[in-house]
């Protein structure tokens, strides 16, 4: 029968002329999957997937549905999405294969989001939902054929949060996409669409009268948030998704949320959690959510608020784990929030009126409350205010509190211990264990204060060695773990509980194997490895609430150390001690030639940036040398035309007019000699400021040679450089000097000419008057020639004056030049000392890397014995000297190459 209705479907006339019965059949199969739906027996579920099978075993089948999608037919499209649907609902992987292989068989599907009709577009959502369910290859496709604008476009239209159930259907069809396929994650973000996802969370100042509906798109909504900044996501992709959320605004409408009144709890809920996954571990968003503040009088920080939650019994047990692993996101890789946490509890940071209550006291009251879950709360809490921080662990141990009135204060340490021993509930004994084994580890100082109470190590070892049932055995393996931690970290400071000490009352009282065993009990645990899966502390109650989530991660580091450390005999301990001694040493030597390079490295780039400033200067005055010079060039051209005008000037001297023409030329000649002169005391005074630029740069490589804090491989580098300036300045000093002597013959030229055109100025004076012309026109005439002549004599005498003062200029700058060819000389002195001086430090420095060599083959010696001996050595010590070499031979090849040049 299925046969013949797709014969009937594949016929192009018939399906054209006969839909009516086209779509009698779509209804026919499509009703008879939805019975198959609707009926929960097995034997119902059995049928609908044979007969599936039957419709799927030749592909031609499903090709041959895609293609009748294509039809524009309300009555063949929507049958035809309806049929598909079922068909993936019963075989789905099978059918995602065949749609896969299909050629634009996604495509034809993608199409249905642009449906006019609500309806087909509708069953589209839902049908692409069980496409992609599961299936990579096909989300990638379904991403990149516009599914995420498409969605999105879809949302804003059904109005956000406010929508329908088809907003919900769309969410859920994101959530397939986006969820473990960091492909689309990828997209999703380069896309912009993080941006579009703010005003979803635009719920409005008025929160009351939450349908049914808004609460399930809102919870999808932050589940969808939460796929994105997953911590099971790639760091990088996380981190790059936070950033996205911070810079748009979205971290701060969901803050909004959070500190808003009228939120059902639920929603209230998965918002915490998403704010918690939004700031993990991304030190923006952390700061951000630290200074949030609630919308109180007095305004309270939001993570105080939160806190007060996590220790109120109260709360729904679900909103208490929301805030413990929200805490928990927000101290994540978060130094600077650890701090600001244990700070509340130091005396100095206390508010003494008691008027605003701090995290750090919320989180002492909840740790020594009467509720075991607000004990176990606490506790976690504190104990990741210590994750991976000695300063902090340090900081705690001078926490004192007041027990009651009229006794001395104890410490937190101490009043933890104390508590323990009056034999609370597992679940409190559990989470103080837990923060002791935190606090302890890594912390040799904080197991000295631990081991300092007398009454800490028989407690623990009692606690060991007795026989107790299996809800004890637990806390049997923490204590066991406890005493191992102050074993392997502690540094032997006292003498009564030393190492090998505490080694021999364990195998008196415990017994080696049986320690080890209690260890192992930890471990073993049912609930360990659910807690180890997840960072979420998600519990179905709060029987489940045993362990931490980072606890996890500690247990599974030191158990194996510990039980190497319970093994060793005393000399091996001895030998451990050798080496880490021998270790620390290395360190030492290690960080202290470090500390020297960097210090070389900066004086380094100091002395580069002064030599790259003194090229730029000299660029400066060698182009103000070549102007000079171009100068000088034109002067001479125009006193050699001035001489050829003067020759011609002198064979036409026949008449009285000749006579006052060249008296005419001779005033000019004089004006054009004054302006030379001018340009040569200006190209002078040039010169000087050159020189006295040269003086000073001669004076600051003087300075920055015999400075005194320079170290052997920057002397050497300098003085190289320096002798290069050095013959750069005397090279330049005899240009100068070449320049100078060329402008004093110059000046001696002019000064001769000068001299002969007065010569013949008084000739012409002395010479006979025309005949013919009477004495009265004689006398006037011979008046303006005197009166010309005196003013030419006058003009001579002020040019005799400034050659004069140029000629004490030019010996005053041949004084300079002298004083600056002393200072070279000394300079050249000084070079061959810092000469000496390097060769000295070369060979110190040779002896020092060979001591350096020896030393790295002491400490690969010693290495290997550890190895041997079972102790585990960090690669990060390998791997730092191997750098530590590396960076002394390039070092050595940097000086050797500044040598050569």
């Amino acid at each position: 029968m299925i046969e013949e209705m797709l014969c009937v479907l594949s016929n192009r006339y018939l399906r054209n002329t006969a839909w009516k019965w086209v779509y009698k059949l779509w209804t026919i199969l499509s009703m008879f999957y939805k019975q198959i739906e609707e009926n929960s027996t097995r034997q119902s579920e059995d049928f609908g997937s044979q007969f599936t099978e039957i419709f799927i075993k030749q592909q031609e089948n499903v090709t041959l549905l895609l293609s009748l999608l294509e039809e524009f037919d309300f009555h063949v499209r929507w049958p035809g999405v309806k049929l598909l649907t079922s068909l993936l609902k019963q075989l789905g992987p099978q059918v995602q294969q065949i749609i896969l292989v299909s050629p634009m068989g996604v495509s034809r599907l993608m199409d249905l989001l642009a449906d006019s009709r609500e309806v087909i577009r509708n069953d589209g959502v839902l049908l692409l939902q069980a496409l992609t369910r599961s299936n990579g290859a096909i989300q990638k496709i379904v991403a990149f054929e516009n599914a995420f604008e498409r969605l999105l476009d879809i949302i804003t239209e059904e109005g956000n949060s406010d929508g329908g159930i088809v907003v919900e259907d769309c969410l859920i069809l994101l959530q397939n996409l986006l969820k473990n396929n960091n492909s689309n994650q990828n997209f999703f973000k380069e896309g912009s669409y993080i941006q579009r996802m703010k005003p979803w969370f635009d719920v409005g100042d008025e929160n009351s009268g939450w349908s049914a509906q808004k609460v399930t798109n809102l919870h999808v909504m932050l589940q969808l948030v939460r796929v994105l900044v997953s911590p099971t996501n790639p760091p990088g992709a996380t981190s790059s998704c936070q950033k996205a959320m911070f810079q748009c605004g979205l971290l701060q409408q969901l803050c909004t949320i959070l500190m808003a009144t009228g939120v059902p709890a639920d929603i209230l809920t998965e918002t915490i959690n998403t704010v918690s996954e939004v700031i993990r571990g991304y030190q923006v968003n952390q700061d951000y959510f630290a200074s949030v503040n609630a919308p109180s009088n007095p305004p309270r920080p939001a993570i105080v608020v939160l806190l007060m939650s996590m220790v109120n019994e109260r709360q729904p047990f679900v909103l208490r784990c929301a805030v413990l692993y929200c805490f928990q996101c927000f101290l994540y890789k978060n130094q600077k929030g650890q701090g600001e946490i244990v700070s509340t509890l130091l005396p100095s940071t206390i508010d003494a009126t008691g008027n605003s209550v701090s995290a750090g006291q919320l989180l002492c009251g909840g740790l020594f409350s009467t509720d075991s879950l607000s004990n176990w709360c606490a506790a976690v809490a504190l104990a990741h205010a210590l994750q991976e921080n000695a300063t902090q662990k340090e900081q705690l141990l001078r926490v004192q509190l007041a027990t009651s009135i009229g006794n001395p204060p104890v410490s937190l340490l101490q009043q933890c211990t104390n508590i323990l021993s009056q034999g609370s509930k597992i679940q409190t004994r559990v989470g103080l264990l837990m923060l002791l084994c935190t606090w302890l580890s890594n912390c040799p100082i904080a197991v000295t204060h631990f081991l300092h109470n007398s009454a800490n190590v028989p407690f623990l070892t009692g606690q060991i060695a007795e026989n107790l049932g299996e809800e004890e055995q637990l806390v049997q393996g923490l204590c066991a773990l406890l005493l191992g931690i102050s074993i392997y970290f502690n540094d032997n400071s006292l003498e009564s509980y030393m190492k090998e000490k505490l080694k021999q009352l364990i195998e008196k009282r415990i017994g080696k194997e049986n320690f080890i065993e209690k260890l192992g009990f930890i471990s073993k645990h049912e609930l360990y490895s659910r807690a180890s899966q997840k960072p979420q502390p998600n519990f179905p109650s709060p029987e489940y609430m045993i362990f931490d989530h980072e606890f996890t991660k500690l247990v599974k580091e030191l158990e194996g150390v510990i039980t190497k450390a319970i093994y060793k005999s005393s000399e091996e301990d001895k030998k451990e001690e050798e080496v880490k001694k021998t270790l620390e040493q290395h360190d030492s030597i290690v960080t202290h030639y470090k500390n020297m390079i960097r210090e070389q490295d900066l004086q380094l780039e100091e002395l580069k940036q002064q030599i790259s400033t003194l090229k730029c200067q000299n660029e400066q005055l060698q182009t103000a040398v070549t102007q000079q010079v171009s100068q000088i060039q034109q002067h001479k051209d125009q006193y050699n035309l001035l001489k050829v005008q003067l020759g011609k000037d002198n064979q036409h001297q026949g008449s009285y007019s000749d006579k006052t023409q060249v008296n005419g030329i001779q005033s000019e000649e004089v004006g054009r000699l004054r302006e030379e002169l001018e340009e040569l005391k200006s190209n002078q005074e040039l010169l000087q400021s050159q020189l006295a630029e040269k003086n000073s740069l001669i004076e600051n490589l003087k300075s920055s040679q015999t400075s005194p804090g320079t170290n052997e491989q920057s002397s050497a580098t300098a003085s190289a450089r320096d002798s290069e300036q050095i013959a750069e300045l005397k090279q330049e000093l005899a240009t100068l000097k070449s320049q100078l002597n060329s402008q004093s013959m110059e000046i001696t030229k002019l000064q001769t000419e000068k001299q002969e055109l007065l010569q013949k100025t008084e000739t012409f004076a002395k010479s006979v008057p025309v005949p013919g012309e009477s004495e009265a026109g004689m006398a006037t005439k011979t008046t303006d020639v005197e009166g010309r002549l005196s003013a030419l004599l006058q003009e001579t005498k002020e040019l005799k004056n400034e050659i004069k003062a140029l000629s004490e200029e030019r010996t005053a700058i041949k004084e300079q030049l002298d004083a600056s060819n002393s200072t070279i000389a000394i300079l050249q002195n000084e070079k061959n000392k810092l000469e000496m001086d390097v060769t000295d430090s070369k060979k110190e420095q040779d002896d020092l890397l060979v001591l350096l060599a020896d030393q790295d083959q002491k400490i690969f010696s010693l290495k290997n014995k550890l190895k041997e001996l079972g102790h585990p050595v960090e690669e990060e010590d390998e791997l730092e000297s191997g750098d530590q070499d590396d960076e002394e031979d390039e070092d050595e090849d940097d000086g050797k190459d500044q040598g050569h040049i």
